[in-house]
């Protein structure tokens, strides 16, 4: 369907019945054709505490739970699953979302104690997909940084985030923000198959411009590098970064966990018949003859020939075009740990 990355929902792992057609064509997709869904969550807290050893952030913060960017490969899909929803396609038109974000942000810097450390938005889901222009709480919860003048970084698929344009370059003036443009493609008619709802390369190129032309730090991301389909767009992808200003670039390859295996092999049978096998067999490779691997560092590089070709690939495209590129070092130093109302009537 058209703006869908996963063909159908399917079995969530907690069910034990799962609906199929007994035919191909006997699936009635009336009922899926349907306006995306917003539901209200009220979590106790906002920011994950992240121990991964090979992610460069400590701390996440997600305010949107399910995407309606539909990307048929994200990690993200089997989270959905927690909530009794499905991976497929309940993860892009059943939005969870949190409303008291920022209330909760707030409340996590006013905790006795409390060391600031770069906060990353998206950790799971982006923060600047299509329900953040009518809800608005990434931009609330930029604000609460700015005001306590903590740091945070962002990473999207999204040309979006130039609509606060404004909270980020006030951010700049402290050296508190730094942003990642996740770029999987400039191949459009592939990017509209492979991820339907995110912005078209060609605008966030134009967003990570308009973002180095007020020094605020952006780097791309090639992510994920898909082979047989991406792969060899490496070198083009860096080359572009290059010229719209970005710092450098980062890069992971597929992995498919869970319940993204079905969805992306269902996904490809239908998409790209003449290949599927090729990509399937090609993904198998990097993981040690698996679809998904979970191995810290592993998971992100992968294993085998293939991934050393990609990843010496990487390497030449670094030493050509971001040869000292370093992640942001973002300011801990100028956090403002507010003072609570009782104490503030002593002040005056």
């Amino acid at each position: 369907m058209k703006g869908q990355g996963a063909v159908r929902n399917i079995k969530n792992k907690f069910e034990k019945n799962e609906i199929v057609p007994f035919w191909e064509n006997d699936f009635d997709f009336s009922e899926e054709k349907t306006k995306t869904e917003f539901t209200k969550v009220y979590a106790k807290t906002i920011v994950n505490q992240v121990k991964s050893i090979d992610l460069p952030f400590v701390q996440s913060l997600n305010p949107y739970q399910g995407c309606e960017h539909g990307c048929t490969y994200c990690y993200a899909r089997p989270t959905h699953e927690y909530w009794a929803l499905n991976a497929g396609l309940d993860f892009e038109r059943k939005i969870l979302y949190k409303p008291d974000a920022a209330i909760l942000l707030e409340k996590h810097f006013k905790k006795k104690n409390y060391v600031p450390n770069t906060i990353s938005l998206s950790g799971n889901t982006d923060c600047y997909q299509p329900a953040e222009r009518k809800f608005k709480l990434t931009r609330q919860i930029l604000e609460v940084c700015l005001r306590y003048k903590h740091p945070v970084s962002i990473i999207t698929k999204n040309a979006l985030l130039l609509r606060d344009l404004d909270l980020l370059i006030e951010l700049q003036k402290d050296n508190l923000i730094a942003v990642a443009l996740s770029i999987t493609t400039l191949n459009e008619d592939l990017r509209r198959t492979l991820e339907p709802r995110t912005s078209s390369a060609a605008n966030k190129l134009k967003a990570m411009k308009v973002l180095s032309e007020h020094n605020i730090p952006v780097f791309g991301m090639i992510a994920p590098i898909i082979p047989s389909l991406n792969n060899h767009e490496v070198f083009n992808l860096a080359e572009q970064f290059k010229l719209h200003g970005a710092i450098g670039f980062s890069s992971t390859i597929v992995r498919l966990n869970d319940a993204v295996e079905p969805i992306f092999k269902e996904w490809i049978y239908k998409s790209f018949p003449d290949r599927a096998e090729k990509v399937l067999n090609q993904i198998k490779e990097t993981h040690g003859g698996n679809l998904g691997s979970k191995t810290p560092i592993e998971r992100m590089k992968g294993t085998g020939k293939i991934s050393e070709n990609i990843n010496q690939t990487l390497k030449l495209a670094r030493q050509k075009f971001f040869p000292d590129f370093e992640y942001p070092k973002l300011n801990m130093k100028a956090f403002i740990p507010l003072l609570k109302p009782q104490l503030e009537l002593f002040e005056e």
